[in-house]
């Protein structure tokens, strides 16, 4: 960083006075790390070669970017992404893909850019990218490809890449006729009320495959810390890092996690430990180590046979099991609703004590870090949806796992015949 005479850096402080008097966006008394920054004018230089490229796939044109009777949070977000951005070096590239309604619901091509010092730059179109579809969604998973091949291609890194993943998501559930719930990246298309979109986790599967291989995801949407979806997802990345649970509608603090997004080794603790703070501690959060997956999958497959002999050819009663998602439609606790339930509160219920220990060791190598939280931020209702169960570090294993229940109900038979679309359902049930 350039060294700056104190005159210079008073009527540098000056103009940046003058501009928060006449409405631009300024540091709050919360962001005063970013006052020195600012004072510092950079220049984008084009020639340096990115050091580790990370994409922040903003799918958002939904409830998360209509501005009705909900905040704009995709917007929100993208001003604390430029804000962050502040305080990366020219060889970090942070890269963005903005999908969503604007303001007044207008029309908008979606666009990737490059996000340097607080500024948009290098914008493109859809239709730059080469994408002919006039509605490109998302979630549409030829789009997804193009887009981030075209991310990667164009802003190659020396390192290494990640991805951030933000929108919606129900982890593993697969799209199909029955609405609501579907994997990620829910798209409403150029009209506003339209009919939902979403790719299912096998399909994203394969569309990273063909992309160079992620450091890490950062899932900032619902549930996905799965070990449905991550063992889908264990060829694809090093680490993933988000929630087994519900996330806020604001989803993480971009303005202090930017610089968290390039750090080398300690990214995921530093991504993590920000997001709790922002939180005020009210989010379960996991990071994966994506290379363990396989060892988790054999090992609960050896599990899982103790457990069945414990059940005897019956369905578990998870009555007080914790569990981290449910079936929001229906505006009561109902069983059949939870579809996301602790796998290691569920296992250490049903195998023996020695069973589930040599379960658990395997389970601790790939849950690298984990953060509990005993309620969380959710836009249902604490006390209705999640109150039959209490939450505590023995019973709280930061990744849930799918149970099948009794298929008496339409919703249960259904998510028992879609489990079977996941590799780890045949891994587990060898």
């Amino acid at each position: 960083m350039e060294k700056i005479g104190n005159l210079v850096k008073l009527v540098l402080m000056g103009i940046l006075t003058t501009a928060t008097t006449l409405g631009f966006n300024a540091c709050t008394s919360d962001d005063n790390q970013y006052s020195q920054e600012m004072l510092t004018t950079k220049s984008y230089d084009r020639t340096v070669a990115p050091q580790r490229t990370v994409l922040i796939y903003l799918a958002g044109k939904s409830d998360l970017s209509t501005d009705t009777d909900k905040r704009h949070y995709l917007n929100e977000d993208l001003e604390e992404i430029k804000q962050g951005s502040r305080l990366i070096g020219d060889d970090d590239c942070l890269l963005v893909f903005v999908r969503r309604y604007q303001v007044g619901n207008a029309a908008e091509t979606p666009w990737l850019a490059r996000i340097w010092n607080g500024e948009v730059v290098d914008s493109v179109s859809v239709a730059d990218m080469g994408i002919e579809n006039t509605d490109a969604r998302a979630c549409d998973p030829e789009v997804m490809e193009q887009v981030m091949s075209y991310a990667f291609n164009h802003y190659p890194a020396k390192r290494d890449y990640g991805l951030v993943l933000w929108s919606h998501s129900t982890g593993w559930m697969i799209e199909d006729e029955m609405p609501v719930t579907r994997a990620f990246g829910l798209d409403k298309g150029n009209t506003v009320g339209g009919t939902g979109k979403w790719i299912n986790i096998p399909t994203m599967s394969k569309v990273l495959s063909r992309l160079p291989h992620l450091r890490f995801i950062m899932a900032d949407c619902c549930n996905f810390m799965c070990l449905e979806s991550l063992y889908e997802l264990r060829g694809v990345a090093d680490y993933v890092i988000g929630s087994p649970a519900e996330i806020p509608g604001r989803g993480a603090p971009y303005d202090k996690i930017v610089t968290s997004l390039f750090e080398h080794e300690t990214f995921y603790t530093s991504i993590v430990d920000k997001y709790q703070a922002s939180v005020k501690g009210k989010l379960p959060l996991s990071v994966v180590k994506m290379s363990e997956m396989e060892n988790v999958a054999q090992a609960t497959a050896r599990v899982m046979q103790s457990v069945n002999r414990t059940l005897s050819g019956n369905y578990p009663d998870m009555t007080g099991v914790i569990h981290y998602g449910h079936y929001y439609k229906y505006p009561k606790f109902l069983a059949e609703n939870n579809l996301f339930y602790d796998a290691g509160d569920f296992i250490s219920r049903y195998a023996p004590a020695s069973d589930y220990q040599q379960w658990k060791q395997a389970l601790d190598k790939a849950v690298v870090k984990k953060h509990i939280a005993y309620a969380w931020n959710t836009q249902e209702s604490w006390d209705v949806f999640y109150s039959d169960f209490k939450m505590t570090e023995e019973k709280f294993h930061g990744v849930s796992m799918f149970v099948p229940q009794n298929p008496s109900t339409v919703r249960c038979a259904q998510y028992n015949e879609d489990i079977k679309q996941m590799q780890w359902y045949y891994a587990i049930n060898k």
